[in-house]
This record gives C-alpha cells, sequence and structure tokens, in this order.
C-alpha cells in the first residue's frame, strides 16, 4: 500500500517542483508542466496569443488570454516569468 501511495504521489505532484517558467519563450508543453491549472489547451492559447499579438510586457497581458484570470494569475504568480531574468511577478517589498 505504501508504494501504491508514493508512486500515486510521485505521478501527480509534476506542478509542486516545476521550475519558473518565461512565457514568452517557452513552448506549450513547458508552460503546463510548469504552471498549475493551465493543461496544454491553455497552454497552447498562450502560445497562440503571443504569436499573434506579441511578447506579453505583464500579467495585464495575460489576463487577455481566454481562460486565464485572477485566481490562475494568483496561484503561480511566482512561476510566470516575461522575460529570462529570475525575477517573479511579485513586487519587491521596500
Amino acid at each position: 500500500m505504501t508504494k501504491k501511495l508514493f508512486m500515486f504521489m510521485l505521478l501527480f505532484s509534476a506542478n509542486v517542483f516545476a521550475a519558473p517558467v518565461n512565457i514568452n519563450t517557452a513552448d506549450a508543453q513547458k508552460i503546463a508542466d510548469s504552471l498549475k491549472m493551465i493543461g496544454e489547451k491553455k497552454a497552447q492559447s498562450i502560445i497562440e496569443y503571443r504569436v499573434k499579438n506579441g511578447q506579453f510586457k505583464n500579467v495585464d497581458d495575460l489576463k487577455k488570454v481566454a481562460g486565464i484570470g485572477d485566481k490562475i494569475i494568483e496561484k503561480n504568480k511566482d512561476d510566470i516569468l516575461f522575460s529570462d531574468s529570475f525575477t517573479s511577478m511579485t513586487p519587491v517589498k521596500k
């Protein structure tokens, strides 16, 4: 039983260990693997929007993609990158 539970947890914990993802350069699979509540269909929508409208500059641009709203942004805010620098959307507190 313990072995089965371990295998189950291992299979369904991919997002727990995912690294931040640059939504301006990543492919749909990388986006889907890295962000919570984003499957391949929403990830593909992100790619299609990016191709049609250019790179995302901020979170408001990302919200223009169908199916992406405040709840998804909030769950993923520390893992969404807009450039290759490793700074998240979370503002720096002074």
